[in-house]
């Protein structure tokens, strides 16, 4: 044991730079990890402890105010009903900010979905125009309780009591309206009502809203909200940036470990003399593997219980949602279990790469078997002989020699080198894909940066005059939204009606065409899924208790409503409902306008007559990415960097056997040094080659995938452009051939008896 820690010391202090290496890279890629591990908890569990906490219902149903919705306790799978509740649609403002909420009347408080109180009390009888606001809504509003809410139009006031978490579908601007709990004397004219039902088995939900369709009927109903969609819409970024961190992670896993193995390897070719003089001197094969195992597991140990510790005791420091995640995670049951599994997992599996490659030290020979004459990469081709022949540089032809003759042993190394590379290409596309989002968000669904909600104060050409007139808008859509069922009638769906014939909506589309004439519509890949459905299907929708059968003819980016929205023109709904006037309007700016300036204006030339707000872009929500991307780039770098050194040392010891051959035909030092430099090279320029050509269409594929699953459709994939690849490359092969010139200089020079040692 004694002589074993000794040659460890004196091996750790050959190599103290790789071995900083790889504790610095297992240290990035078990944080990496960690992080990925509490951005999947902190995606889940706060929706869930709040559906737990208020006994959340699993299905919501808004139904008009003569329906009997007594009915639905009595079905089969339905174990509590909360409401019913009377429900008003109104408009409220605070601060100089305004939204669109449901104004819910609730007696008292409710056992079903009894939201958790986080601020303030519940609703008071003694405090009639008291409210309470669901905490998502309350911080659009910057409202606190004892804040006043009044309601644009009218001299109406409202008293904040409290404010409450809710698990149903979340506050979005323009798209889903707040929740805002009130006295039924507080709601004295309701357009409609809801109720609850909490289910026995929450698998038979599609099942159940389909029976209280028939009970009811598809006319009574208005929209559907049940509680798979609300859990999608909790976790939303917080998941991606997950998947993100997670894939990675693995991914700098997997490469640490290759790199590990192509380490060892090289160092087991170099060093097969000092193995046999180990053997020699008593070491059995098994210690010799077990130094090297113990070493490299010290190595891998040290980086993993410097990630759990810094992310531990940082983590919840990390500005932003990171932060905000790892805070959550920490205060969760299996935090512990997380934070001694993943680094555990990450040293066992380099562990595992270490020992494939230490058996191989385990099995020298004592005596060390003589090498071979000729050179281990073969005779000099035909091709190879000519090129010399037409004065080719001999450094550049020998260069080509070293580095593909041996093609087991080049291809190992090539892939090992290009898988971080094909990695940070992945991360280049992630990152130039959000930038897609913020730089041409007409490319990816969002051609209109405003919407605007106005009442009944103006005409409709009244207010698109009101719009136009003002010198940041180059166009006004009219339009309306208003929820549908579905075929099935188990979920609602999104139905717009923007632009009309003669002045279309300009929808980004990603497969098929524009939807030009009567009953044409585009869809969203959300909806396609939901449905079942392809472009060139006819799909029947129920709106109100009017049927509507539409054509979808092209499928379009939908970033709102998770895909699930069908869009037709506001003329096509006109030829059911000739009396349809346009709730929306959406803007589309001249460029270069800012849309808060644009907002600010129409909100005051609007005298309270519309409520504009920008629309929200889905990237706005992964700015963390940025940070994290450009983290895993740097551990992706410094794996990269690991496998090149050991490349580099690898062509260097196998050169030793040459030096002499190479001296004795005339080249010079410098030209023996251009040979390992062109080597390293080309094997660099080959990885980045092998890298960007599968990098970019994996990068394609990963991406659109993830659109396709969060419903907003492929076709958002960006890859970076030329000007930022072809740089990345030429970098990458230039730090190869930098980092190589060193050693092969020292190498090109040594003494003539270094040399004959080398070659013994």
């Amino acid at each position: 044991m004694r002589a074993t820690l000794r040659w460890a010391h004196s091996d750790l202090r050959t190599h103290r730079g790789e071995a900083l290496f790889l504790v610095l890279a297992t240290a990035g890629i078990v944080a990496s990890l960690l992080l990925a591990t509490a951005l999947f908890g902190y995606a889940t569990n706060p929706w869930q402890r709040v559906f737990t906490q208020s006994h959340g219902a699993h299905v919501w149903l808004h139904t008009d105010k003569a329906a009997d919705t007594g009915k639905l306790a009595g079905l089969d799978g339905v174990d509590t009903v909360a409401g019913p509740y009377p429900t008003a649609a109104v408009t409220v403002s605070a601060r100089g900010s305004r939204a669109s909420v449901e104004l819910r009347g609730t007696p008292e408080r409710p056992s079903v979905g009894r939201p958790p109180i986080v601020s303030g009390h519940w609703l008071d009888p003694s405090a009639p125009n008291g409210v309470v606001l669901e905490s998502r809504l309350a911080r659009a509003l910057l409202a606190e309780p004892g804040d006043t809410l009044t309601v644009p139009g009218t001299a109406r006031e409202l008293t904040v009591v409290g404010l409450a978490d809710s698990a149903e579908p979340r506050y979005r601007p323009g798209e889903q309206p707040g929740l805002v709990w009130a006295l039924p004397s507080a709601v004295p004219d309701p357009g409609g009502q809801v109720i609850g039902l909490r289910l026995t088995d929450p698998g038979d939900t599609s099942y159940i809203v389909q029976r209280a369709v028939t009970v009811l009927g598809s006319g009574a109903i208005g929209e559907v909200s049940t509680w798979q969609q609300a859990r999608a819409e909790a976790q939303g970024d917080n998941r991606l940036l997950g998947q993100v961190l997670g894939l990675f992670g693995l991914g700098a896993l997997v490469a640490a470990g290759l790199a590990v193995h192509g380490a060892i390897g090289t160092r087991i070719r170099g060093h097969l003399r000092d193995l046999s003089v180990l053997k020699a001197i008593g070491f059995t094969p098994g210690q010799v593997v077990r130094v090297f195992l113990l070493q490299h597991l010290a190595y891998a140990l040290l980086g993993a219980l410097a990630a759990a510790g810094l992310a531990e005791a940082l983590g919840s420091r990390i500005p932003g949602r990171l932060g905000d995640a790892v805070g959550v995670w920490q205060g969760l049951p299996g935090h512990t279990v997380a934070l001694i599994v993943v680094p555990a997992g990450a040293v066992l599996f380099i562990g595992a790469t270490t020992g494939l490659a230490a058996w191989r030290a385990g099995r020298v020979p004592p005596v060390p078997l003589p090498r071979p004459a000729a050179t281990s990469g073969g005779r000099l081709s035909g091709v190879s002989r000519r090129a010399l022949g037409v004065r080719i540089p001999p450094a550049l032809v020998l260069g080509w020699h070293t580095a593909f003759t041996r093609r087991p042993r080049s291809l190992a190394t090539v892939a090992r080198l290009t898988l971080p590379l094909l990695l940070i290409v992945v991360a280049m596309s992630a990152w130039t894909t959000i930038d897609r989002f913020h730089s041409r968000p007409e490319q990816v669904g969002l051609p209109a940066a405003l919407s605007v909600r106005a009442d009944a104060g103006h005409s409709e050409q009244q207010t698109r005059a009101l719009l136009e007139r003002d010198p940041g808008v180059a166009a006004a859509y009219p339009g309306v939204e208003t929820a549908a069922l579905g075929p099935s009638q188990t979920a609602t769906i999104a139905l717009r009606g923007l632009g009309t014939h003669r002045d279309p909506y300009p929808h980004t589309l990603a497969e098929g065409r524009p939807a030009r004439g009567a009953d044409e519509a585009v869809a969203g890949q959300g909806l396609l899924d939901l449905l079942d459905a392809r472009v060139g299907d006819w799909v029947r929708m129920t709106v109100g208790d009017q049927p509507l059968i539409l054509h979808i003819v092209g499928r379009s980016i939908e970033p709102e409503n998770a895909g699930r929205v069908i869009s037709t023109s506001l003329d096509t709904l006109r030829d059911s409902d000739p009396g349809l006037r346009p709730t929306l309007y959406e803007l589309r700016l001249h460029p270069g306008a800012e849309p808060r300036e644009v907002a600010d204006r129409l909100t005051a030339a609007g005298d309270g007559h519309l409520d504009v707000h920008t629309v929200a872009n889905p990237a706005d929500g992964l700015s963390p990415l940025r940070a994290v991307v450009a983290g895993l780039t740097a551990v992706l770098a410094l794996i990269g960097l690991i496998e090149l050194l050991t490349a580099i040392g690898g062509t260097v010891r196998e050169g030793e056997r040459d030096l002499l051959a190479l001296k004795a035909i005339g080249l010079s030092p410098r030209q023996i040094t251009a040979i390992t430099v062109t080597a390293t090279g080309l094997t660099a320029l080959a990885a980045v080659l092998a890298a960007t050509a599968l990098g970019l269409p994996l990068a394609h594929w990963l991406i659109d995938a993830q659109g396709r699953s969060s419903g907003i459709g492929a076709g958002i994939a960006q890859g970076p452009s030329a000007l930022l690849v072809v740089p990345l490359g030429a970098a990458a092969v230039l730090c190869a051939a930098a980092l190589a010139a060193v050693p092969a200089a020292r190498a090109a020079r040594r003494r003539l008896a270094d040399t004959l040692s080398a070659v013994a």
